[in-house]
């Protein structure tokens, strides 16, 4: 999806984290002018590791991260830090506190990976992650992530349509709603040791959401990989809800017919509905959902913007739930 005019869910510079660290890519290319957007076309470049991403590809994958095509998603934001994206993070398999998931997982392996796809689908099975990337040119984009939490950054993800990678296993009339499901291995992943949760972690989409042009299968960040704490080696990034949809380190796709549970909304159905759009007119039991801190930002200088619904993605998504109560399907 193409955007010639500036649209509402784009960020201004002033609602966007001031950065030092990344090298935004676009940026340099527009001012060379490289590159020229319109309707019907992305720019592609030589892309490189960005500033701040010390990651590398592996041999099998250096080709599709050496041309990753630019898009118009968020080119007037400013990005987050990548040591400030890459150490402030919610993945629970790896610990509860916010620096546990880079702590703990320096030693995950996430090569080889294969996904296994099942369900109302015309071609099931497992696939290699290596070639679900290979059969696609990567994009970057960059998007505003807001946790339920109320914090928020902005990223520039690596990754494929998700409706693209999903259309390639012709799902039936009868897939409603797509499962996904993260790796159980204790072994790896400390945090399943423990309780609090019942592993793995599940997640799911109604079929319209999945295939919404939004809907990002990444597999990287600020130029390169994912680093394991961000939920190597693929996610999903779905910028107008909440973070604890965009599922991690994914190992199964399911395509169903009835709404699937999902980890959060089975614990606390009460506070973590199955939709979670961001909604700022829709507080959270224990804390209100109208402003959020996006990071960085100090004791003093706690950086606290107003929150938009659907996260600023509004005038994209709002037909999803066109007739739908949002205080209902929270």
């Amino acid at each position: 999806m193409l955007i010639k005019n500036k649209k509402r869910s784009d960020s201004s510079e002033f609602e966007v984290t001031d950065q030092s660290v990344y090298l935004n890519r676009r940026q340099f290319m527009q001012a060379s002018g490289v590159i020229a957007l319109g309707i019907g076309g992305v720019g592609t470049v030589a892309a490189a590791p960005q500033k701040g991403n010390p990651l590398s590809p592996p041999s099998s994958l250096k080709s599709a991260f050496a041309n990753i095509a630019e898009t118009p998603f968020g080119k007037v934001d400013k990005i987050s830090p990548y040591d400030v994206a890459s150490s402030y993070n919610n993945f629970y398999e790896f610990g509860y506190g916010k620096s546990d998931p880079k702590d703990k997982s320096s030693q995950f392996q996430t090569t080889p990976w294969t996904i296994r796809v099942e369900g109302e689908a015309g071609k099931t099975g497992v696939f290699d992650l290596e070639d679900i990337i290979k059969e696609s040119m990567l994009e970057e984009r960059i998007y505003r992530l807001r946790c339920v939490e109320a914090w928020s950054m902005v990223i520039p993800w690596v990754g494929i349509s998700l409706a693209t990678v999903l259309k390639r296993f012709e799902p039936t009339s009868k897939a409603k709603y797509v499962y996904f499901e993260t790796l159980y291995d204790p072994k790896q992943m400390p945090g399943q040791r423990g309780g609090g949760l019942d592993w793995p972690y599940r997640e799911g989409l109604r079929i319209d959401e999945a295939m919404h042009p939004l809907a990002l299968l990444a597999v990287g960040m600020y130029g390169s990989i994912l680093p394991n704490q961000n939920g190597a080696p693929v996610r999903l990034v779905l910028p107008w809800k909440y973070g604890f949809k965009s599922i991690k380190s994914i190992v199964k796709i399911r395509f169903v017919e009835t709404m699937p549970e999902t980890t959060w909304n089975m614990l606390a159905p009460n506070e973590y509905g199955f939709y979670a759009n961001v909604n700022p007119n829709v507080d959270h039991p224990r804390w209100s959902q109208a402003q959020e801190r996006r990071l960085p930002g100090g004791v003093l200088f706690p950086n606290v913007i107003e929150t938009k619904m659907f996260n600023g993605y509004e005038e994209d998504v709002a037909g999803l739930y066109s007739g739908m109560d949002l205080k209902r399907n929270y």
